[in-house]
């Protein structure tokens, strides 16, 4: 027999949830490397009233269902908290000072992803709802293993996607993405001869490249509106017969242009290089006029905050799983995304807060009212 379920008072909560970011924070959990902090969360959640489990893609899942059978003519609505868990490499030291918390994650995305559990503890289970918490793994690689395991085994009524948006704003589109490993290589010649080298084959081909970026958006006045190019990585070497090098080439995809569209830009620019894709998502919008939408937007005004909407130039997992699951759908999250991935990266103790707040009156008004 399912015991009741008591949920967590408001001063009890955030010291709770403020405990468990903070001990998050210290367990390292790069992409590939998230079982210490997914069993860790498991295992709070579990403590604190939830059905908790490490699911088959190593995702913490949290649920909070009514014990309490509805009427044949009823099915539970499910909304879903989808965060991530696991980080970029780094590992700044944690600490607390000045109303701030440091460590890697502490904004991308631990810290909304503490604040999806702590919020989801304090509304409890409720009538009608299930309500369940995700601590994806592999966000922060091209893999996004965490979310692609959820998207295809849950069907959820509203979904939230924790990422940083600050406080009193949602984001509701992120841009897609292409990753593309170049590799030039050549025989070696004397260095006083008229061929070219492997890294000027490279360089030209980058520029070609960067050239035909910048004809496409010709006429995009937004950022968002644009396609933009990146060089992540170069190295060259030889072996004293061939020389190689080797490019990284990073793309931020509007939602007009897809990602075959840009490989096959790419491939029609290549000349002497070979072409790996990978880490290939389109971008994603969602639908602003939703119940999802407005209760958020009513719950910051009712605290005294200015709501606001954002798109972002980065991906998240609301790029694997909006395609699928085409239900109200937004992301948010307390923290300055600006400082993610930087050896500062932290977030203000007294925003987080707000952000549970928030979290909180959103999940009880959208579990009390009816669904459109």
């Amino acid at each position: 027999m399912m015991l009741p379920v008591r949920a967590l008072d408001p001063v009890e909560s955030t010291a709770e949830g403020l405990a468990l970011l903070h001990t998050l924070l210290e367990i390292r959990s790069p992409s590939g490397q998230e079982t210490a902090a997914t069993t860790y969360l498991t295992d709070w959640m579990a403590r604190r009233g939830f059905i908790a489990h490490r699911d088959a893609a190593g995702n913490a899942v949290g649920v909070l269902e009514d014990p309490e059978p509805l009427e044949h003519d009823h099915r539970t609505r499910e909304i879903v908290l989808l965060g991530h868990i696991d980080t970029v490499d780094g590992f700044p030291r944690v600490a607390q000072r000045d109303g701030k918390l440091f460590g890697r994650g502490a904004v991308d995305a631990k810290g909304p992803l503490a604040a999806f559990a702590t919020a989801a503890a304090r509304v409890g289970p409720r009538p009608g709802w299930r309500i369940v918490v995700v601590g994806a793994v592999e966000e922060e690689s091209t893999t996004s293993k965490g979310a692609r395991y959820v998207a295809g085994r849950r069907q959820p009524d509203l979904a939230i996607i924790g990422e940083p948006t600050g406080w009193q704003r949602v984001a509701l589109g992120y841009k897609g993405r292409v990753l593309a490993d170049v590799t030039v290589q050549r025989i070696l010649s004397h260095t006083a001869g008229p061929a070219a080298s492997a890294p000027e084959i490279a360089v030209a081909y980058w520029n070609r490249v960067s050239a035909a970026v910048t004809q496409l958006n010709n006429g995009q006045q937004k950022v968002w509106d644009q396609l933009q190019a990146s060089l992540r990585r170069f190295a060259s070497s030889d072996d004293g017969l061939v020389e190689t090098a080797e490019m990284l080439l990073g793309f931020r995809l509007p939602l007009h242009v897809s990602p075959d569209q840009v490989k096959s830009l790419l491939v029609s620019l290549d000349g002497d290089a070979g072409l790996r894709f990978r880490g290939e998502e389109p971008a994603y919008r969602a639908e602003k006029n939703t119940s999802l939408v407005r209760a958020f937007l009513a719950v910051v005004r009712e605290q005294g905050g200015e709501p606001g909407f954002v798109v972002k130039t980065g991906t998240c997992d609301m790029n694997v799983v909006g395609p699928v699951w085409r239900c109200p759908l937004l992301a948010y999250g307390p923290g300055d995304s600006s400082l993610d991935h930087t050896p500062k990266e932290h977030v203000e103790i007294a925003e987080w807060q707000r952000g549970v707040e928030v979290l909180a009156d959103v999940l009880r008004r959208v579990t009390e009212t009816p669904q459109t």
